[in-house]
Order: structure tokens, then sequence, then C-alpha cells
């Protein structure tokens, strides 16, 4: 892939996501202006200001001890990046090199590495991590994708009949019980009476 290949157009959506996912679990923006901080106070000591023909020197006799404030500056602001779990310790570092600047320093480089290390160690110091994800709850679990639930319960299905799972008034009524005699044929006495069947009633009971 050459440089002047375009990237993908998912590409950099994607990336963005991953960068604000590794911003969010660490003191990002601390870090950041902590080693901003760094750069103008170990910059200036060291700066030649040009007016015209006249060059200004900014140099002062503790130009060592700015590049040296300004150098663990600028680390500790990596620290606070790849090392979160020092970021107290890295905050409260940052607070007193940014006071220890401004004699030394030219003022903590003018004042402006000064207030962005004094700022960033402030974010570190009370910078901390979110809480962890919540575990889904079984209630969630129940429900089937977009919040819809899932099938509908045992109790809630037709009960099972012997004429298939349609419901008892839907099944047909069984024919009534009918007597039957020793010849198999059915013995149907009623609407008779025992004169008009040849017996009598007590015949019929003996």
């Amino acid at each position: 892939m050459s440089a002047e290949t375009p990237a993908a157009p998912g590409q950099f959506a994607r990336r963005r996501l991953q960068f604000r996912a590794w911003r969010g679990t660490r003191p990002f923006w601390a870090g950041l202006f902590v080693m901003l901080g760094g750069l103008p106070i170990a910059y200036f000591p060291y700066a030649h200001l040009q007016i015209g023909h006249l060059t200004l020197a900014m140099a002062t006799t503790a130009g060592a001890g700015s590049l040296i404030i300004g150098v663990l500056l600028v680390v500790l602001g990596f620290s606070l990046w790849y090392q979160k779990h020092v970021r107290t310790f890295a905050g409260v570092a940052a607070i007193l090199l940014a006071l220890v600047s401004i004699p030394v320093s030219n003022l903590g480089g003018f004042l402006i590495g000064f207030l962005l290390a004094l700022v960033g160690g402030a974010l570190a110091v009370s910078w901390a991590p979110g809480p962890p994800p919540e575990p889904q709850s079984l209630q969630d679990l129940a429900q089937g994708e977009g919040g819809a639930p899932q099938a509908a319960p045992y109790e809630s299905t037709p009960e099972a009949t012997p004429y298939g799972t349609a419901p008892y008034e839907d099944a047909p009524e069984a024919a009534p019980y009918v007597p039957a005699d020793e010849a198999g044929e059915p013995n149907d006495l009623s609407g008779t009476s025992p004169v008009n069947n040849g017996a009598n009633g007590r015949h019929s009971a003996g």
C-alpha cells in the first residue's frame, strides 16, 4: 500500500473510535497538559529573541535546571498515558516542578509552562477510572433482539387434548352411554313402559 493510496471509507472512523476508547481509560488530557507545560520551560532559557539587528538572549544562570524540569515534565506526561496507576504521584510531582520553575526558568516559561503544568497536575490527581460495565441482568437476557420478549412461557401454551391441541370446547361431544343386551344390540328402554315392553317392573328388577 503506497503513501498515495487513500484510506478506506470506514478506516478513519474505526481508528477514531479506537483512539477514543484508548483515551477514555487513562488521564489523557492531564498528560497532554503536563507535556505541553514542559516544552516552554525547557525552551525559553536556551532561546534567542531576534529584534531587528538586536539579539536578546533569554538564558538564565540556571539553564540546566530549566532543561531538567522541562524533560521531567515531559516524562511525567508520558507516564500518565502509559502508567495510569502512578497518576497521583505524577500529578503531585508535576505541580511541584511547575512551582519550582517560577524562580528557575523565567517565571515558569513566562507563566505559559507553569499554568499548563499546574492544570495538568491537578487533572492527574483528580482523575479516577470509570466503573466497570455491569453484567447484563437476567431480565435483559430473557428478551430477544430489540427488547422484544422471547417465546411465551410453557404455561400459556394450549393444553393437549385427546383430539390434538384444540381446547376442550372445540372437541366433539362424546355419545351418551347406551346399555346393550347379551346379543350386543342396544337395549334402549327409554320412552317405553313396562306394559308395552312385555315386562313388568318386578321382572325387570329381577
